[in-house]
């Protein structure tokens, strides 16, 4: 019994040592097998682990510094959120153009009908007015389109890293959940087979996710992307 007890406690201690491990220092474990993969030309297993894989041309790497885990809330629903957003606005500036531009051409064509030189005058002068009015409503239109646009780009790029992170292709409603994101940057020197020295941030995610009744959703620990710094 007692020899038992022991065994079980030894079970314990080498799961928590493993968890912590795991959990304090996911970037060894990660840029180990990056690397290795790297070494052996192995995209799939590269593209398996990284969001933005990089093919550097690496002798060696060693880890330089290490950022705390940072943990901040899943901002998905917020991004959806300023996508539909932006869209409303968008679309509902459309009217506002079209009939911007529909009264200047009426100006312009009663401009080209003008018989006094009078008129014509005073026409210019209103066609003037209206074409500023239609720019004006034609460049606020541009700017929505270009706002809409990115807010939908972010809200994209950002399900696209979380569902890597979750190990899905697709995950319907994922836009609904709630959690948080843990991060970590390491920056890294590499040894290229030149002789030179390369250093990288390389940016790590893991979401921890969870639907309305609660139920989790937890992602694994990723890299997101290599930023050469130097």
């Amino acid at each position: 019994m007692k020899h038992k007890k022991l065994w079980f406690l030894g079970l314990a201690l080498m799961a928590v040592l493993f968890y912590t491990a795991c959990s304090s220092a996911p970037e060894k474990t990660l840029l180990q097998k990056y690397f290795h993969a790297l070494s052996m030309n192995d995209n799939q297993t590269m593209a398996s682990m990284a969001v933005e894989p990089l093919a550097i041309d690496a002798v060696s790497y060693k880890i330089l510094s290490a950022s705390p885990e940072s943990v901040e809330p899943f901002t998905l629903p917020d991004l959806n959120k300023k996508e539909i957003d932006t869209k409303k606005a968008m679309d509902e500036h459309v009217a506002p153009v079209v009939e911007a531009k529909d009264t200047l051409d009426a100006a312009k064509d009663d401009l080209d009908n003008a018989r006094t030189a009078g008129s014509r005058a005073a026409l210019k002068k209103k066609v003037e007015e209206l074409q500023a009015k239609y720019d004006q409503e034609y460049n606020a239109h541009k700017e929505l389109q270009a706002a809409y646009s990115a807010a939908k780009e972010a809200a994209a790029k950002e399900e696209q890293i979380a569902m890597f992170s979750l190990g899905v292709k697709s995950m319907p409603g994922i836009r609904d959940l709630s959690g948080e994101i843990h991060s970590k940057t390491v920056q890294i020197s590499v040894k290229t087979k030149a002789g030179a020295e390369k250093k990288y941030n390389v940016f790590f995610k893991r979401y921890v996710l969870k639907d309305q009744t609660g139920k989790p959703n937890n992602g694994r620990w990723i890299i997101v992307k290599f930023e050469p710094t130097a």
